[in-house]
């Protein structure tokens, strides 16, 4: 029987809120829109006419292996970030809404200085980097990442944005430290792995068995990259630049204490829209 794109929208947002899915309503927009090869804008002005069979078929389809666990960014390859549209594949996390405090404190800091150089740690898909390229043109902004998976994402990201004479992607292993001949920075960035080790396997199936676990591990107790960043890192910074973090649950004490340890003062705490504290930021004293 023959079905209307309007109706087909309807069907599945309310097999996905049935599901318990919160977000039912835009994944099931994204979902209709990627099978149908429609924008939104598409989708709505076509709201009334009928779906063809094999698009209904491939929509239904992709909702199912949602519901067995597949987020729908890797369904559809792509995920939009701070107004930016994303390309995304398995080899990058898929970037949450509550990463943008994260670039959105790191914007208001470049934002005073002008022409300036930032670097995005632990990049991934490059959202935060880019991010802040697309709010503060006079920055400069690399993206650092150990994936070739994901500095292949970030190039496509920066094209796709237009940020290509504003971002490049470079290979680095933070945990190594920052390469040679590479200069100072005014800001750097990092969403970095911060699960510990041993919870990975209690994650949603859509977590563990979908995202990188590279992009998840943060060691035993899951502040590796924060204990080597401060440490590490600090030489790539000048006194007067700010080390921003996004940190799990429960982590923000402990990588403030890190953070002060090795030099970082006027330390802030900054909570997410669940009233979870999610960013950790600080300054690069003079003395160090």
């Amino acid at each position: 029987m023959a079905i209307t794109y309007n109706n087909l929208y309807m069907d599945i947002r309310q097999e996905l809120r049935q599901a318990g899915i919160e977000a039912a309503t835009l994944e099931a927009r994204e979902l209709v829109c990627y099978a149908a090869g429609k924008t939104r804008q598409e989708l709505m002005r076509d709201s009334r006419l009928y779906v063809p069979t094999a698009v209904e078929q491939q929509a239904r389809a992709l909702v199912q292996r949602h519901l067995a666990g597949e987020p729908v960014a890797y369904l559809i390859g792509e995920w939009e970030f701070y107004g930016l549209p994303l390309d995304i594949s398995e080899h990058v996390l898929i970037p949450r809404s509550d990463t943008e405090v994260l670039a959105e404190k790191a914007i208001e800091f470049v934002q005073t200085l002008g022409e300036c150089r930032v670097l995005d740690l632990c990049a991934g898909s490059g959202c935060v980097g880019l991010a802040v390229a697309s709010q503060c043109r006079q920055a400069r902004v690399v993206l650092g990442e150990l994936s070739e998976g994901a500095l292949r994402i970030c190039r496509q990201n920066i094209r796709r944005n237009g940020l290509t004479g504003q971002v490049v992607p470079l290979p680095m292993d933070v945990m190594a430290g920052p390469p040679a001949h590479m200069g100072e920075f005014d800001c750097i960035v990092s969403n970095p792995p911060y699960i510990p080790r041993a919870d990975i396997d209690t994650l949603d199936v859509s977590v563990k068995d979908y995202e990188p676990h590279m992009a998840l591990d943060g060691g035993e107790d899951g502040l590796d990259f924060y204990r080597t960043i401060c440490d590490k890192w600090r030489q790539a910074l000048h006194p007067g630049s700010r080390l921003y973090f996004e940190v799990g649950i429960g982590q923000a004490d402990d990588v403030l204490r890190i953070m002060r340890a090795v030099g970082f003062g006027d330390i802030q705490v900054v909570e997410d829209p669940g009233g979870i504290p999610r960013v950790v930021f600080g300054t690069l004293c003079d003395h160090v």
